[in-house]
């Protein structure tokens, strides 16, 4: 695989404002360019989703001249696969080979888990896609700061509102087998249960399943709902056939932050009606900063911006932001480092502040699939204020407990 290699490199003249900055301030104050490596898979079962990271940060890029932080930029972008040994041997390119300074991705927890290593001892500033927990929890990185969310950090306000909103009593359990779906569905149990829900059972399909139909032959009639804890578009081929073998009505449906993604939504018709998600982003998100990035994504390409897409876009505000203290001076990752420990963003998905381990604290939005202008949308129904990654644990409690409680994946599937 190679590295598609492009420079962004923009004048004065076409440079837009961002967090307040005028065009000549950014002009006279800008430095050498920053050197920004994107990690991301173009090809392979996430490339929908590898593909959004791109245009996500490009849309960025595009509304703010080219700029981040008053610096211009030049971007290298790397197709891992979504293979983890591919991500690291990609990391290493952009970082020996085109001096990368600082990395957004990759997309999913494998990968990143097979990369963490590498740029701890880099000392490389990294903003993840992916989702996986101790990376912000037990082995917590002080080089990485993830402006997305944990698997489990809106799977938790999800697990509440399915057991006091919705008031469902028993539930299914349905997630890719990888971390990022085992993470993202003990979050749901924990929270479900301790709400007095109970969940009756669990499956695990391959990521990489051809059919569904074993596991839809083993759902659980006695419960009230079913959680989908999928990535890419296993949720939409998953739907699909729930509804082709007859189940539609039979057992609710809800979904995990990607089950139902913009970018799965616009492949899907009326199957997808009703169902709720959560999720940290939606395209319907009532805010300026979203509403320019909505208007440019669709306009570029036709569809609304989902998750993956609003994952660069929302780290390439904190970049922003972050940067902008350091003004015209060269780049410094220490200082770097301790400007995003500080930083506080307004974003498409809202306001962004980290905690102590490099993760976002920031809003969580219920959402209900509707049509909408001839398009289906994800309308936001409830909002969770300031979720952080730890819902309402005592942090130091929470880390000293195993990763998985109870019956939890065998071996095989812990993290770390």
């Amino acid at each position: 695989m190679t590295i598609d290699r492009r420079r962004f490199i923009a004048t004065a003249a076409t440079a837009g404002a961002t967090l307040g900055l005028p065009v000549l301030a950014r002009a006279q104050g800008a430095a050498e360019p920053l050197r920004l490596g994107l990690l991301t898979a173009k090809t392979g079962p996430f490339a929908s989703g590898g593909l959004d990271m791109e245009r996500g940060l490009q849309a960025y890029l595009a509304a703010n001249g080219q700029m981040l932080g008053g610096r211009k930029v030049e971007l290298f972008v790397a197709d891992t696969g979504g293979v983890p040994s591919t991500a690291r041997t990609k990391t290493q390119e952009l970082v020996e080979r085109e001096r990368a300074q600082v990395l957004m991705g990759p997309l999913a927890a494998f990968e990143a888990l097979a990369t963490d290593d590498y740029m701890r001892a880099r000392k490389i500033p990294v903003f993840p896609v992916a989702a996986a927990e101790d990376m912000t929890q037990r082995k917590a990185s002080p080089w990485l700061f993830r402006a997305s969310s944990t698997s489990a950090q809106c799977a938790h306000p999800l697990a509440d509102y399915c057991a006091k909103k919705l008031k469902y009593k028993r539930m299914v359990l349905v997630a890719d087998d990888i971390a990022y779906g085992h993470e993202m569905t003990a979050g749901f149990q924990r929270v479900f249960e301790e709400a007095g829900g109970k969940v009756v059972q669990k499956l695990f399909p391959p990521l990489t399943a051809p059919d569904y139909g074993t596991f839809l032959a083993q759902l659980s009639r006695e419960a009230d709902a079913v959680f989908l804890g999928f990535a890419g578009s296993n949720g939409f081929r998953f739907i699909r056939q729930f509804n082709e073998y007859g189940l539609r009505g039979k057992l609710a449906l809800v979904g995990g932050m990607t089950a139902l993604d913009e970018a799965v939504l616009r492949n899907m018709g009326d199957e997808a009606l009703g169902i709720v998600t959560v999720n940290w982003y939606s395209a319907e998100l009532a805010n300026p900063v979203n509403a320019a990035f909505v208007a440019s994504f669709r306009k570029a390409y036709s569809y609304d911006p989902g998750f993956y897409a609003a994952c660069t876009h929302v780290s390439a505000s904190v970049l922003d932001a972050a940067l902008a203290p350091m003004k015209g001076k060269s780049f410094d990752k220490e200082q770097l480092r301790a400007s995003l420990q500080q930083t506080q963003a307004m974003t498409a998905r809202g306001p962004v502040k980290f905690d102590s381990y490099g993760n976002v604290v920031g809003n969580v939005y219920v959402r209900k699939v509707e049509r909408k202008e001839g398009r289906l949308v994800n309308s936001i129904i409830d909002t969770y204020d300031n979720v952080s990654q730890f819902w309402n644990y005592d942090p130091k409690k929470f880390l000293a407990e195993p990763v998985y409680s109870r019956d939890w994946p065998p071996a095989r599937n812990l993290v770390g």
